[in-house]
């Protein structure tokens, strides 16, 4: 069964097809995407693809991605999860996106933390990792502020619409977190 988080501000819950066009508006845009690792999306059928990679991606037991949903409007504004997860090493990568109109406003922080709890206590993880462009600087300082420690930097590491890009090595492990 999918994992249904609660926060103060926000309801954590799979991603599902209705929230194909919602998912389309947000990594549509250049802000949005600009640091998302992934190529940039085209077409409603991108966005319908990643939904169904997400849903693998669960049942194979190799991430979550949660849709993040805010409590007051029930509105999706955007996404997080854990990546690259392995059981047997006991880690994984969080990944997040928000809609503009949300950022600095302490969401992401509080989606972040909501996941890392989870992976912690519920997936027993021991370490959970962090990919940001250097240039994200917003995303260095929620990680930073959540206890992540700057591990350097992983040269030319993704190719983002054909163009490798250098990025910045982030991880918490469990008995550094706080939360």
């Amino acid at each position: 069964m999918f994992p249904f988080i609660t926060t103060e501000r926000l309801y954590l819950r799979e991603i599902e097809v209705t929230d194909l066009n919602r998912m389309y508006s947000i990594l549509t845009i250049e802000k949005v995407t600009r640091y998302y690792g992934l190529d940039t999306i085209n077409n409603t059928s991108e966005v319908l693809d990643l939904i169904h990679y997400f849903k693998e991606m669960f049942a194979t037991k190799k991430g979550i991605r949660w849709g993040i949903i805010n409590r007051e409007t029930n509105t999706l504004i955007g996404s997080c999860g854990l990546n690259a997860y392995q059981e047997r090493n006991k880690r994984a990568e969080v990944g997040y996106e928000l809609h503009p109109d949300y950022w600095g406003q302490g969401y992401a922080s509080e989606a972040v933390k909501a996941i890392c709890t989870y992976a912690f206590d519920q997936l027993n993880l021991n370490r959970i990792g962090a990919i940001v462009y250097p240039e994200n600087i917003p995303s260095q300082k929620l990680l930073e502020k959540l206890g992540f420690v700057n591990e350097g930097l992983l040269r030319d590491y993704l190719i983002q619409d054909d163009i490798a890009h250098s990025t910045i090595s982030y991880s918490i492990l469990r008995n550094e977190w706080k939360y």
